[in-house]
């Protein structure tokens, strides 16, 4: 069914969103009020706008996971399901930082397959009792969305491991994508079932719901999208690998607000925008925002924290203090050094224990001194790989055992069963030094969790013999490629993959002063203290608001098939030019000012040949000729290659290098707008570009009359980028006393005389034309990109004053949609060219009309 906005065709391609099983039943949304529970109809389900009726007032929070956060187990006796939170959940835990007030409700899988004959009930059951909206997947499209493509292909992929070998997740699969994309629709529908569009946030997390908001976007404009992604994200060069690169991209760009751990993955993010769609990023006070369609996506930057609350209660348990003694006993007159990792081929367990064997081979006097407890976690994922993994530690735990060990002492203790987790919390309290080396890591909050238990508590200083009152200790060795290392500055940081590198940090922490120990504590347990899961939600739900203030005064509305779906933001004053509109406006005025910028808006931008086509240049000629236009080009080429180009067009006004040179017709000299004494200035800034234009490839130095231009379209993206900003200052700081201004434009750094710009034109245009007394009754300027905002402002500011007719029409208008102090845009240079060429046909029909006297070549013929 075709939406309400005439552009949203994602309905039309849902052809790559099949639909498993039968009809699913719907369930009313939440009750806000007992017994008052309304039903989503069909017809409302397939609006887009935010008009869908709402049964709640309040804001509200829907947290979307690829898991609930909770637990499922069968009652023996009767068979049936019973629930109960997981606490475990950093889904659940985050609950802390997002105020009673708000709401929350959960979206996502339960871990236990439910029958299909049960699910209806189990919906039902979780919605009233734990307001969590399970999705139900088939278990074959489970299998293919979360161990096919989610495990196969993101999770390598985001871990910088290439799919090089059906071993590294083999080649890609379309199917997997294919149910991925299908997963995240049955996601998105169960969203649908349960949101408010004018009230509430909905917060995505990770990588396995990435097209989410694309689906979330195209059925309610205005949502109040969050995502935050849990792992890392890859530099360009390895995530340029996806086929499905673009796809992706464009989906998390349907959120008002993307969040990273760290500033590297928001690096890459940003990067990949950048050189796979071509957008720039800008930080404004503090804020850094991706212009998207009108759109400002707002990028978060802040790693997730723990619940210490939940900590410390494990930390008073009666179970903890005799877990604890117990351990005291076992490793009496040992230093514990703890690894707590999965078992998967990214936490670098091999790695750890190699370092461990190093230091104890380098390193004698440690032996019988020194343990190293390794927790190993079941690994999330499945195949070949973690057997592997599986195999070298047990075989390296064994051969250092045999070689180091003695009977009834070994060096390393390896722990593979579950734990509770009051017993992986009396670890945490007895060691000495906690090691984290995976060789890549989202975030890791193992260290944060080590930190807070070995702050203790009386209890278990009595158990452990230590005075309450002295100040604690903690060492940490984290791998430098894991999301918590940047904020645990007292930690020693190492590179996992260098053996011995590990090895002596490790005994660097064994032989570093007690002082120091307790210096490196007390800093690491500040930040943790206050950076906790709830801090953590906080923010992020604070820089939501933030980045969703203003949906409600933006007119949306979506255009593009399938996962191209996007939507355009607009202020409500800026609109669409129609060439109905126009046309009326020109036919009843008598006195036409005609600006059109040349560069990206004749000719599109990048193009390798700039020279004009037939068709612009006669459609340009038909307008010269209506006695009632005087018609301006502008361009930022010099003035012998645009008279050239336009020798044929008699009557063409041509405006060069920014206007800097302007020549009313064909006949008339070039003048110049600004005098400027001489061009001395030039042997000062063209040695400084050559510089910069033999470091970067793909740059170019264009030399002008008025101006030079550093021009680094055709360099690397993000370099060229670089270079322009130290070639701006570079360029600022030598003309610091020189009648010339700096600027930086799309692609170019450029140095010109100053007060020349763009304007200088309008303002000339205009003023001459109420010289002649020919009063603008019409005024129309085209242009595409920042140096074309000088014009829009000269003659919006020109509305209100005496160079203009009293009821003039003015047409200020950039090319694409984007913030622009012009009120009116057209989507390309096709629309232009089509818009230009009604207005030559209505000067021509004018023309066939008119009474007596004929026109001809611009010039009024009496026939007396």
């Amino acid at each position: 069914m075709v939406s309400r906005s005439y552009s949203n065709l994602l309905d039309l391609a849902s052809g790559d969103s099949p639909s498993f099983g039968g009809e699913r039943k719907r369930f009313p949304r939440v009750a806000t009020v007992p017994g008052l529970l309304s039903e989503v109809d069909d017809e409302t389900c397939n609006s887009v706008g935010s008009e869908a009726p709402s049964s709640v007032s309040q804001e509200r929070m829907i947290i979307v996971g690829n898991q609930l956060p909770l637990r499922a187990h069968r009652n023996e006796d009767n068979g049936e399901w019973c629930f109960s939170w997981d606490e475990d959940s950093l889904l659940l835990q985050l609950k802390d930082g997002l105020g009673e007030d708000l709401e929350v409700i959960y979206v996502g899988c339960l871990k236990e397959q439910v029958t299909l004959n049960e699910q209806d009930d189990v919906a039902q059951t979780l919605l009233e009792t734990f307001k969590c909206v399970p999705a139900f997947i088939p278990p074959e499209l489970f299998t293919k969305f979360y161990h096919g493509f989610c495990k196969q292909h993101l999770w390598p992929l985001f871990h910088y491991m290439l799919p090089l070998s059906p071993d590294l997740g083999g080649r890609f699969d379309r199917s997997l994508w294919q149910a991925y994309v299908s997963v995240n629709k049955i996601f998105a529908d169960k969203v649908m079932e349960v949101i408010s569009p004018d009230d509430d946030y909905v917060w995505v997390h990770d990588y396995h719901l990435m097209v989410l908001p694309t689906f979330l976007r195209k059925r309610f404009n205005r949502v109040k999208l969050g995502f935050f992604l849990h792992s890392p994200f890859p530099s360009s060069e390895i995530y340029r690998t996806l086929p499905v690169r673009d796809e992706i991209l464009r989906a998390l760009l349907n959120s008002d607000l993307i969040g990273f751990h760290t500033f590297d993955y928001a690096r890459h993010f940003l990067s990949c925008c950048g050189r796979m769609l071509g957008l720039s990023y800008q930080s404004k006070r503090g804020y850094i925002g991706l212009e998207y369609y009108g759109r400002t996506v707002s990028i978060k930057i802040l790693p997730a924290g723990i619940h210490i609350g939940q900590l410390q209660s494990v930390l008073n348990l009666p179970e903890t203090a005799a877990k604890v003694a117990e351990l005291r006993d076992q490793f009496r007159g040992q230093t514990v050094l703890l690894g707590v990792d999965d078992m998967d081929i990214f936490k670098g367990i091999s790695l750890k224990l190699l370092a461990m064997e190093q230091l104890l081979m380098q390193h004698p006097e440690n032996r019988g001194e020194v343990v190293l407890v390794q927790i190993a976690n079941p690994a999330r994922g499945r195949g070949r790989d973690v057997q592997e993994v599986q195999s070298e530690t047990y075989a390296t735990v064994k051969r250092i055992n045999n070689r180091f060990g003695r009977p009834g002492y070994d060096l390393v203790v390896l722990i593979d069963t579950p734990l509770q987790l009051y017993e992986r919390i009396a670890y945490y309290v007895i060691a000495e030094c906690c090691l984290v080396t995976a060789v890549r890591d989202g975030m890791n909050l193992i260290p944060y969790e080590y930190i807070i238990c070995r702050q203790g508590n009386e209890k278990l200083d009595e158990t452990l013999g230590l005075d309450p009152s002295a100040p604690k200790k903690s060492m940490l060795v984290v791998s430098e490629f894991i999301g918590c290392s940047p904020s645990l500055s007292g930690a020693i940081r190492v590179n996992p993959w260098n053996i011995d590198a590990v090895a002596e940090a490790m005994d660097s922490a064994l032989i570093v002063s007690e002082a120091e120990k307790q210096l490196r504590h007390e800093k690491h347990y500040r930040y943790v203290s206050t950076h906790d899961v709830a801090y953590w939600a906080r923010s992020f739900l604070q820089d939501l608001e933030r980045a969703c203030g203003d949906h409600l005064r933006r007119r949306c509305w979506g255009i593009g098939f399938g996962l191209g779906f996007r939507v355009i933001a607009l202020d409500p004053n800026f609109r669409k030019l129609s060439v109905e509109h126009i046309v009326s406006a020109y036919r009843r005025t008598k006195n036409r000012a005609i600006l059109l910028d040349y560069d990206g808006t004749l000719m599109p931008t990048g193009s390798l040949n700039t020279t004009p086509n037939i068709e612009a240049v006669e459609i340009l000629n038909n307008l010269c000729q209506d006695p009632k236009n005087v018609v301006f080009l502008v361009s930022r080429k010099d003035r012998k290659i645009l008279t050239e180009w336009f020798s044929c067009c008699k009557k063409l006004g041509l405006a060069a290098e920014n206007g800097y040179f302007i020549r009313p017709n064909h006949d008339s000299d070039w003048e110049t707008c600004v005098s400027l004494p001489d061009f001395d200035w030039k042997q000062i800034a063209e040695p400084v570009m050559k510089l910069y234009t033999e470091t970067t490839d793909g740059s170019t130095i264009e030399t002008k009359e008025s101006a030079l231009v550093w021009n680094y379209l055709y360099a690397d993206p993000d370099f060229g980028f670089c270079q322009a900003k130290e070639l701006l200052d570079h360029l600022e700081s030598v003309l610091a006393n020189e009648p010339v201004s700096v600027k930086s434009g799309q692609h170019v750094v450029e140095v010109k005389p100053q007060g020349v710009n763009k304007g200088l034109v309008a303002e000339h245009l205009l003023t001459t034309m109420r010289q002649k007394g020919k009063l603008p009754d019409f005024v129309l300027c085209i242009g595409d990109d920042r140096s074309d905002e000088d014009m829009f402002e000269v003659i919006m500011r020109a509305k209100t004053s005496p160079r203009l007719s009293p009821v003039a029409e003015v047409f200020a208008c950039t090319v694409g949609q984007k913030p622009s102090k012009a009120k009116y845009y057209v989507e390309d240079r096709s629309e232009i060219l089509r818009m230009l060429q009604a207005l030559a046909n209505a000067s021509e029909e004018a023309a066939k009309t008119a009474p007596t006297p004929a026109s001809c070549g611009g010039l009024i013929i009496n026939r007396e």
